[in-house]
């Protein structure tokens, strides 16, 4: 067996589907079917059940599916580390939708200057796919908030962040001088779904404190999230790199009194993947860059 075989049988078993791997793969149909055909004489055993409109793993093929990913990885591995000189390579960088578009632009900016012959690939996912990702290679490191569900893996938090409270330009508590959170137990609130930590962070500081936010509304963007509060569809915690980022005239941001919420962002990698030096010199970076990043 090759090492395309096998990157072939990877791409059919993550989609279930011969017509969309050969697709991604960018080669034909026919041509994927005699490469995996190829490979299932090799082994004895066929590796898929295909059905009509999906093919499923054999028990030999969830089998073989873990022994594929060892190899495959082990050779990525071995190219980069023979080819590490530092400077060129490829750094595949994850992070949560509430951090990405804040956090990460600057900072690629910066460490492109200084290393420009660097390949950053960005993937932007929720905590618990990126931490997939990680675990299994595919991502070398990535910008999440805690707590950060997983064993086994290195996780270097970066700073702590305020959650403002956030409410339409018109709303009672605009005027108020200081807000305290029982002002704010029984309004609605505008949260984004349940695969985004963001809303882990706020439910919990809320329980915490004794009490159940009343979410009426839920989306997949932050940005959404805010136009709905501007429209009065209720009030909202936000992040402060979004909050010194949001230049509109709709909405006011305030800070709850006393311990206000907060959110943690950390790093998170795999320390028993191989790292190329052109990784832990991004990984430095990021560290680097998070301190003046907090203090702007």
């Amino acid at each position: 067996m090759d090492t395309d075989q096998l990157v072939h049988f990877r791409r059919i078993a993550e989609l279930s589907s011969f017509t969309k791997a050969a697709e991604q793969l960018g080669m034909s149909q026919p041509a994927l079917s005699r490469s995996i055909q190829r490979l299932e004489d090799e082994v004895g055993q066929p590796l898929f059940d295909r059905k009509t409109r999906t093919v499923d793993l054999t028990d030999a093929g969830v089998l073989f599916r873990g022994r594929a990913e060892h190899m495959i990885l082990l050779l990525e591995d071995t190219k980069a580390e023979l080819k590490d000189d530092g400077e060129r390579g490829r750094v595949r960088v994850g992070a949560i939708p509430t951090i990405a578009p804040f956090f990460l632009p600057d900072l690629l900016r910066q460490f492109v200057v200084a290393h420009a012959q660097a390949q950053i690939i960005v993937i932007e996912e929720t905590t618990d796919e990126l931490m997939k990702r990680v675990r299994q290679g595919e991502v070398d490191l990535a910008i999440l908030a805690l707590p950060i569900p997983g064993r086994y893996l290195e996780v270097t938090p970066l700073f702590d962040e305020e959650l403002s409270l956030v409410v339409p330009v018109d709303h009672d508590l605009v005027a108020q001088e200081t807000i305290h959170l029982s002002d704010v137990e029984r309004l609605p609130f505008v949260l984004l779904n349940e695969a985004h930590c963001l809303s882990d962070n706020v439910t919990s500081f809320c329980q915490q404190r004794g009490f159940q936010p009343v979410v009426i509304e839920r989306t997949s963007q932050l940005m959404t999230v805010q136009e709905l509060v501007a429209l009065g569809h209720g009030v909202s915690m936000i992040p402060a790199m979004s909050r010194k980022r949001d230049a509109s005239n709709n909405r006011v941001y305030r800070s709850i009194s006393g311990n206000p919420p907060k959110r943690t962002v950390a790093m998170v990698w795999n320390p028993y993947r191989f790292e190329s030096k052109l990784v832990h010199r991004f990984r430095d970076f990021v560290q680097q860059y998070a301190k003046s990043f907090e203090a702007s």
